[in-house]
């Protein structure tokens, strides 16, 4: 008897939330009837209010089988097209269906203007999401069972069995969130709750917050190609020249980012991190996983075996989501054009200019990359993964142009919780356990650009240094940031070289300099070799002392012929990295803190370091910095709080150092990973006996390669928002 009742509790639940789904788009219907000029429910001659009503009921439902049985087709169908056009498109496929409801109802009374169309159906998928989303929360049982159902189909499509009984794991980067500002947001206030109340909540109780140290180049390049692929060794920096192919290689540049996971890989013979089972969302490089969504190393292959957009289907394939996030996207684009304006009306110092496309990128960033990875990540754990990492870019985005700890940013903060969140709810109903780990791949240094604090470029500064002519208004840097080249993918337009200058520096044009962050890089593309510091004093007599006497520059990194690599420093001091040796009253690297010298010594030996490479200079007072880029929240160099980055885990997890020692570097920080990979992983292979995926279930490099080819997953379920 009580098993009989289950499946008509379960019935009757079901047909109250399609009950309620349908009224408050009925009644939703109704006030846009009323509203709205050139949408109409009544016939010519008019209808009484039993007729209207009918007629908005036949509308809503006819809308939401529509929407229900074809929309997935339809977004399946345009799949193919650049991603930020589906997410536009979806508003006018949604307002076809609303126009194709409307022309079933009898009688032909329902009409609307095709403009009217869009809006309606947009009204009308947010207020089902809406009620759809309330309901699921007050009704925990339906929830955990559709997860579970939804799960369940997934599983057989795939030829999986029951769920795994071990742990998957989700390591959820929120990018450039420093240690000093993650600790600030996790600590409450007087009579007051955190800035990230869901993180707060971890930390301490489940979790332990980690910090660690990145290397010199401290940005997203170089820490996620070491934490994915265990090797980021010959990456000095975001950007930087390669002289034996006149190539200038960016780190988010799709068919940079390809090169540099390729030389991971060849490097290390190991696919990567997530090669057993797992997912890449939002990242820069695959990690070896096969399933990819936003990943920018995959993005420039057009193959359908390689496309990285198969995430977006599973997202846009609801049209309440799209209509959220398209919604969402607008009020952040008029978030940002609001923020911006009052930061110059208020004459906040410093300052950067944020016009132009920037509203777009940064609404992109916050809002478009952060739902759909954020859904492919429930998809994940609803399809059971082992291993999923993803990155969520937005606050890095925002802090470059507002401060790692502005107004605009706390707002990021707070958003970046709710999706942590959520994340952390689903999991709890997921069909296999999971453990969320937590993490970042930098932090930010704050403090007036290098342009702005001294009226010239690093580049104004090397052709003075140089003998060269400086131009009188000479152009600003763009940021590098990973949101930026994301947007362009997403478009088709991975390669924009209006963004980085030509690949192939003009050779008429003097030294070749690049920024990255508060990090610069100076070659010369015309002498062959790495020059040495003798070579250059020969070449340019005045440009080293030039550079490192400004006040705005910390060392100058050199190769000696006699000495080996030199850092100089104002005064004629000198730390000579090889021997530890300093010459003259003050060490130029002492006031960058303990392990500078050794970072800056790892980076020296690089195959492709610059000739010349310059750090800038930092304030300890302040923790300042000035970035050679047009940014007042910078991170690529040595300098205050962008080098302190965090680790939160679960406590069930082993430490991942030992207490009172220093956990230093992407490459200690990826092996911490796959060691707390090890202790979830089925017991069964013996140590050291090479199974189908590699010794100890690592994935080994097939020969010959064969492409990974990703599967769209299907479409995700409408879970409520935290």
């Amino acid at each position: 008897m009580h098993v009989s009742r289950i499946p008509w509790r379960r019935l009757g639940a079901t047909a109250l939330r399609v009950g309620a789904v349908w009224l408050a788009s009925t009644l939703t219907m109704l006030v846009l009837a009323g509203v709205l000029p050139d949408f109409g429910l009544q016939s010519a001659g008019g209808d009484s209010a039993t007729v209207i009503g009918v007629t908005a009921a036949a509308g809503a439902g006819a809308f939401g089988l529509l929407s229900a049985l074809v929309w997935p087709l339809l977004v399946r169908a345009f799949l193919l097209v650049p991603a930020l056009v589906l997410g536009l498109l979806v508003f006018f496929l949604n307002g076809s269906l609303l126009w194709l409801a409307l022309s079933l109802i009898p009688y032909g009374r329902g009409s609307a203007d095709p403009t009217m169309a869009v809006v309606v159906a947009a009204a009308m998928s947010a207020a089902s999401s809406a009620t759809n989303a309330f309901l699921a929360v007050r009704d925990d049982r339906a929830y955990r069972h559709r997860l579970a159902r939804i799960a369940g189909r997934r599983r057989r499509r795939e030829g999986q069995g029951a769920p795994p009984t071990t742990p998957g794991t989700v390591f959820l980067q929120l990018d450039g969130l420093g240690y000093a500002v993650l600790r600030e947001a996790l600590a409450a206030p007087e009579g007051g709750e955190p800035l990230m109340p869901a993180v707060a909540a971890l930390c301490g109780r489940t979790h332990r917050l980690t910090r660690w140290r990145t290397d010199w180049s401290s940005q997203t390049g170089a820490s996620q190609l070491g934490i994915l692929h265990g090797s980021n060794e010959d990456v000095p920096a975001f950007r930087w020249y390669e002289k034996e192919t006149g190539e200038i290689v960016v780190s988010n540049r799709p068919t940079s980012a390809v090169e540099l996971q390729r030389r991971a890989v060849e490097r290390t013979g190991d696919l990567g991190l997530l090669a057993r089972d797992g997912a890449s969302r939002g990242n820069l490089f695959t990690g070896g996983a096969r399933q990819n969504a936003l990943v920018l190393s995959v993005s420039a292959r057009r193959g359908k075996e390689t496309r990285s957009r198969a995430g977006y289907f599973a997202y846009f394939s609801d049209p309440a989501n799209a209509t959220r996030t398209v919604v969402s996207f607008v009020a952040e684009v008029v978030r940002e054009i609001v923020q911006s304006t009052r930061a110059l009306l208020r004459r906040e110092r410093p300052r950067v200019g944020r016009g132009g496309l920037y509203p777009f990128v940064r609404a992109f960033a916050t809002v478009v990359e952060r739902d759909v990875v954020v859904a492919a990540v429930l998809g994940d754990m609803l399809s059971c993964r082992t291993a999923v990492y993803a990155d969520l870019v937005g606050y890095d985005e925002v802090a470059h142009h507002s401060g790692p700890r502005g107004r605009d940013t706390r707002q990021v903060l707070r958003r970046l919780d709710r999706s942590v969140q959520l994340i952390a709810k689903v999991a709890e109903r997921a069909p296999r356990r999971y453990r969320l780990v937590l993490l970042s791949d930098h932090g930010q240094s704050p403090g007036e650009s290098f342009e702005d604090a001294y009226g010239l470029t690093l580049e104004d500064l090397v052709r003075a240094g140089s003998g060269l002519r400086v131009p009188r208004r000479a152009g600003r840097t763009v940021s590098g940031s990973e949101a930026r080249t994301a947007a362009r993918a997403a478009l088709r337009r991975p390669e924009d070289s209006g963004q980085e200058g030509p690949r192939t520096p003009r050779r008429d044009t003097g030294p070749v300099v690049l920024a990255s962050g508060n990090l610069g890089l100076i070659s010369f593309p015309d002498q062959s070799g790495r020059l040495t510091r003798e070579r250059i004093d020969e070449l340019r007599p005045a440009l080293l002392p030039t550079l490192a006497e400004h006040p705005g520059i910390g060392f100058v990194l050199v190769h000696s012929a006699e000495h080996g690599p030199v850092a100089l420093g104002a005064g004629g001091c000198e730390h000579r990295l090889e021997t530890g040796e300093v010459v003259g009253p003050r060490d130029p690297l002492a006031v960058f803190g303990p392990g500078a010298a050794e970072a800056v010594l790892r980076t020296a030996r690089f195959p492709h370091a610059a000739d010349i490479m310059v750090n800038s200079a930092f304030d300890p007072l302040t923790g300042a910095v000035h970035a050679f880029e047009e940014q007042i929240g910078s991170h690529g160099g040595l300098g205050g709080e962008q080098s302190e980055a965090f680790l939160l885990s679960p406590l069930e997890l082993s430490p991942p150092v030992e207490p009172g020692r220093e956990l230093v570097g992407a490459e200690a920080v990826h092996r911490v990973l796959r060691r707390w990979l090890a202790e979830s992983a089925e017991p069964g292979l013996p140590e050291g006996v090479e199974g189908p995926e590699g010794p100890e279930g690592t994935a080994r490099v097939p020969t010959p390669h064969t492409p990974h080819t990703p599967h769209a997953p299907d479409s995700l379920p409408v879970v409520p928002r935290a």
